[in-house]
């Protein structure tokens, strides 16, 4: 099932920010952010070394892994909440990651 969600304030104005540092337009700062994310959380989760996602204008659409979406499906039931909000949750933890040193 594809999960889709608004990224952040905090993930959006750290995207631009590393963006910004690396000279790339914001569109493409925010799908490298966004795809730095997911991976982490796939991996963490799946061992997934890959993911295919569409993101646009702060808006991410992912088809999680059988594992991840598992691992959402039940966290999101526990907490109350919808698999992709708890998603966007999840990424948004990753905002300031992947900063250089002294960054963030």
């Amino acid at each position: 099932m594809t999960l889709t969600f608004d990224a952040s304030e905090r993930f959006l104005a750290a995207a631009a920010e590393w963006g910004d540092r690396r000279h790339l337009p914001p569109d493409e700062a925010f799908e490298v952010k966004v795809e730095q994310a997911l991976l982490e959380i796939e991996y963490l989760v799946s061992g997934a070394t890959e993911v295919e996602f569409d993101a646009a204008d702060g808006t991410v659409a992912y088809e999680p892994s059988p594992e991840l979406d598992a691992f959402l499906a039940d966290r999101a039931a526990d907490a109350g909440l919808d698999p992709s909000v708890l998603l966007g949750l999840y990424v948004d933890l990753f905002a300031a990651v992947f900063l250089d040193e002294g960054e963030g």
